[in-house]
């Protein structure tokens, strides 16, 4: 996850160069770039967590970020700023950071749950 977060930050730092000096396009790019590089930011942060509590706060922000990101990409893609084969990639990898922290998210729920 901390790998797959990591590669999916370079690549959105590369959409956003793309859209900044190609379409000169600012405010929806920047977003994109503070969602998307934040999700790995936060999964940094949760690996270094002091406690479950902590662990699981940060993994939470970082699963949040990536619903975000997957809403500007997709709002990139419905504007035309992107195609749909440039965004492709990046949806799936996306989807697939939605899905691993969910997991993980999910399965701490349960395990506290049972704990009590």
């Amino acid at each position: 996850m901390r790998d797959k977060s990591y590669a999916f930050a370079l690549k959105v730092i590369g959409v956003y160069r793309y859209l900044s000096s190609n379409k000169n396009e600012f405010v929806l790019s920047k977003q994109l770039l503070r969602s998307g590089t934040s999700i790995g930011a936060n999964i940094e942060e949760s690996i270094g967590g002091y406690s479950e509590k902590d662990f699981s706060a940060k993994l939470s922000i970082a699963y949040k970020e990536a619903r975000e990101t997957h809403y500007w990409i997709r709002l990139l893609k419905d504007t035309n700023l992107l195609t749909e084969n440039q965004t492709t990639e990046l949806l799936d990898n996306c989807d697939e950071l939605i899905r691993i922290t969910g997991k993980i998210l999910s399965t701490m729920r349960k395990k506290q749950k049972y704990q009590k």
